[in-house]
């Protein structure tokens, strides 16, 4: 049998610029709005008719950001603490045989360009910018739905929330449009799960800034923003 090869049909375009800082999965940041820009090819406003009707949609896409081309049958997920191993087709990690991501995303509108055709606007997405999309096909909540599912081992890990400490000077550098957003993935600590180190400095990409911060006792301080 052949396997026809996959086409990037898209890209998403937003403010992850590179892989730290990025949701760990996707709705988890709401307020973070994306842009699914098509290719030149699947332009056509035909391709997205009754796409309007539904809330949200599945991305399914590639990582195009992991330098590692050998696949391992166990992984060290971060929501563990990077020191116990599980079978990688348990998790989610990008270190897969095939680097394919699986995301839920909402639909927040859909606009007709004249020089892109029809673009898809979505937030809560967990995609790094510029990263290919290979197919997007609606959420259907009668089957996409299971009130009785289980979460595996990550019902056990209880997220917190950090506390925000940014001069307002150090905020006014980011456009007040993007600002929430910025708060948002801040507050959900950007760290992977395993660093805590208090004398740290880290540094994020977001929007095309690079944001300095140290994490202690559950307070997030952003030192600087260049």
């Amino acid at each position: 049998m052949d396997i026809a090869p996959l086409k990037v049909i898209a890209k998403i375009h937003n403010d992850f610029t590179s892989k730290f800082g990025i949701p760990r999965q996707s709705g988890l940041e709401g307020g973070l709005i994306s842009k699914i820009v098509f290719e030149p090819e699947y332009r056509n406003k035909d391709a997205v008719r009754g796409l309007e009707g539904y809330s949200h949609i599945w991305l399914i896409w590639q990582f195009s950001a992991i330098d590692k081309k050998e696949w391992a049958p166990t992984v060290r997920p971060p929501v563990l603490g990077g020191n116990k191993r599980m079978g990688v087709f348990a998790t989610r990690s990008p270190y897969r045989p095939n680097k394919i991501g699986l995301s839920s995303v909402k639909l927040e509108k859909i606009e007709l360009s004249k020089e892109e055709g029809p673009v898809i606007y979505v937030s809560g997405a967990d995609l790094m910018n510029k990263s290919p999309i290979f197919d997007i096909k609606p959420y259907l909540p009668a089957v996409d739905c299971h009130d009785d599912a289980s979460g595996g081992f990550t019902e056990q890990i209880a997220k917190k929330k950090l506390r925000l400490d940014i001069d307002e000077f150090l905020l006014e550098k980011i456009p007040a449009v993007k600002r929430e957003g910025l708060k948002a993935i801040l507050e959900g600590d950007p760290r992977p799960a395993y660093h805590d180190d208090t004398e740290r400095i880290y540094k994020m990409g977001f929007a095309g800034y690079d944001i300095h911060f140290k994490v202690m006792e559950g307070v997030i301080t952003v030192i600087e923003v260049g």
